[in-house]
Order: structure tokens, then sequence, then C-alpha cells
């Protein structure tokens, strides 16, 4: 399987949050599961300007939508 063209920090850094891997577990651990109704980038907890950018790059199938996918995914499964 192909890797995604950016990696998962990457993608933190571009929405403006820290990017090291227990940054990114504590985000994804603290705000699963994601309830099915709401698209990602409708979460509560992104800034107008990051739910912009996940929108925007979702619409546009740009190189970022596999990450952004994954996240997606992550954030929607259950923490145990």
């Amino acid at each position: 399987m192909d890797q995604p063209v950016h990696p998962l920090k990457e993608l933190f850094e571009q929405l403006g949050l820290p990017a090291d891997a227990e940054a990114i577990n504590r985000f994804i651990a603290t705000h699963s599961p994601l309830p099915e109704n709401i698209t990602l980038s409708n979460a509560p907890f992104w800034t107008p300007a990051q739910a912009a950018f996940l929108r925007e790059e979702f619409l546009e199938d740009a190189d970022w939508i596999e990450i952004i996918d994954r996240l997606n995914v992550a954030l929607r499964a259950k923490q145990a």
C-alpha cells in the first residue's frame, strides 16, 4: 500500500497543532469518538481556519485527502 503523500505530522503542522507523536495521540484520544453525524470539518474543536482547510482539501480531492481521511477514521474509532 502506498504511503499518503503527507504524513499525519505534516497535517497537524498545517493545522497549526502540536505535531509530535505524543501530541497527535493525545489529540485523537481527547476528541474521539467523533459522532458519525458530524463531518470532520464541522467538528466543534476546529478553529474556523482549520475547518475551512479541511473542507477545501476534501472538496478539491487534494493530495492531503488521504491523510485527512486517516485522521477522520482515527477520530471515529472508539478509544479503549
